[in-house]
């Protein structure tokens, strides 16, 4: 009986396990579920003949290393922080490794070492990143083989709440790690438009925004999303003149979420003292300079932040709560804890709520061979919303391709050992066919490129 440790169990693992569980019986596999809350673990695992649910500490180096060693596959859905702790003990007992987190340069730098142990340590495996990979892949693949060839690639993803439904003010919903969500932006943001190269400190981050046109949605707000530049040699795209990879919400997030990262709320380092018998209020103050001490809060923090004291983005910031005077209760001791606790509670999903998934591929090509044929723009969307009680959209595009993934790995149908991403044809062509076949599914789109 083959063995999966599945390691997180928060909201972009129900898909996953669910889907492990599923074929468990079929493929003689059994399914542990290890996380920090063992209750969260039982409950997604549930009373499955085929899963346990077990306390799993990630900073314990004895703990990790003994469950791991059992296991022949590790997925790994924590934050790309532990990513590179869970790699190094896979490398060292010989175990291959998903994850659904962007690739760490430790992981990386372990592609020699897993080759020489027969180890697979595949990253990337989610939606974005993931899916975006896989489906650009396989698109540049596919024009490059008709003779085309790319001049601009554009790249958007999101994770949303579904338009046909009541929206909550900041048109948002937490169904991914609300860390992630907390401190997006923060590592600044780099890409190529027209041939210019563009650098995005984190306090611009998310004024530097512009409009996406998509079917099913409308329109969107994009902002860059880290370091774009990369994937040109990635994505073996190295000639073209621009190359975005970006992130969408709808309209008015980025311009409120703007003004948070001005205040330095999203900070990881500075320690707050007694965190949790403070207020919210009593947070933001802190973050206030000295010289503006005058008026209410309200007042003093729109003066400082240069914004309309009863405009739409202060009243953003009030219902938040940012601006509360009870004691927020916060188990952790920064700002950046206290806001994403703020998130999980005033971004909740609901019970009756539903969310979509959206990635658009954007490619401008040329046929230089083909005297005849114009130049073109090719659009591949993927919108998906949610169907299944209990299963977020973002759950099953994170879950689904990281479950492919370990079916191929322990049928023996993925025949690589190293460290990767999914951007290998062995990867991505197999995994992309049954993501088809499970409903997420690419909608394509040619016009003449003016």
């Amino acid at each position: 009986m083959k063995q999966i440790l599945v390691i997180g169990a928060g909201q972009s693992a129900p898909y996953l396990i669910a889907n492990l569980l599923e074929n468990a019986e079929r493929e003689d596999w059994f399914v542990t579920v290890g996380d920090l809350s063992q209750d969260q673990a039982r409950e997604r695992v549930g009373d499955h003949p085929r899963g346990t649910a077990v306390l799993f500490d990630v900073e314990d180096s004895d703990l990790r290393a003994e469950y791991i060693k059992r296991a022949d596959v590790v997925v790994s859905m924590l934050p790309p922080t532990y990513q590179n702790l869970i790699a190094w003990d896979c490398v060292n007992h010989g175990r291959h490794m998903v994850s659904a987190s962007y690739r760490e340069e430790e992981v990386r730098r372990l592609d020699l070492d897993s080759r020489r142990r027969g180890v697979l340590l595949l990253c990337e495996m989610g939606l974005d990143p993931g899916i975006d990979h896989m489906s650009a892949m396989s698109l540049i693949r596919r024009v490059h083989a008709e003779g085309g060839r790319i001049t601009a690639f554009r790249s958007y993803g999101a994770g949303l709440p579904s338009p046909h439904q009541p929206h909550n003010p900041l048109r948002y919903v937490i169904t991914w790690n609300p860390r992630n969500v907390v401190m997006a932006g923060s590592g600044g943001a780099q890409y190529m438009e027209d041939g210019r190269i563009k650098m995005v400190p984190y306090h611009e981050v998310f004024l530097h925004t512009w409009p996406v046109d998509v079917d099913g949605m409308g329109e969107l707000e994009a902002y860059p999303n880290r370091d774009s530049m990369s994937y040109m040699q990635t994505f073996g795209l190295e000639h073209v003149h621009t190359m975005i990879r970006g992130t969408m919400r709808y309209p008015g997030w980025s311009e409120t979420w703007a003004q948070i990262v001005r205040l330095g709320l999203p900070n990881e380092t500075l320690r707050i003292p007694n965190l949790a018998d403070r207020s919210c209020r009593e947070v933001v103050e802190m973050f206030l300079p000295l010289n503006i001490s005058e008026g209410k809060i309200g007042q003093r923090i729109a003066r400082f932040l240069h914004i309309s004291p009863t405009g739409r983005i202060m009243k953003n910031l009030r219902w938040l709560g940012l601006l509360d005077s009870e004691p927020c209760g916060c188990e952790g001791n920064t700002s950046a804890a206290m806001l994403r606790d703020l998130l999980i509670e005033k971004l909740a999903l609901g019970p009756d709520g539903k969310d979509v998934v959206v990635l658009v591929h954007e490619l401008d090509v040329e046929y230089p061979g083909d005297g005849g044929r114009e130049p073109q723009r090719i659009t591949s969307t993927l919108v998906a919303e949610s169907e299944n009680p209990g299963f977020t959209a973002m759950s099953k595009a994170v879950g689904l391709p990281a479950a492919i993934a370990v079916k191929l790995i322990l049928r023996g149908e993925l025949p690589l050992t190293g460290s990767f991403i999914p951007t290998h044809p062995a990867i991505y062509e197999p995994v992309l066919r049954e993501l088809e076949e499970n409903g997420l599914r690419f909608n394509e789109k040619t016009t003449p490129l003016l």
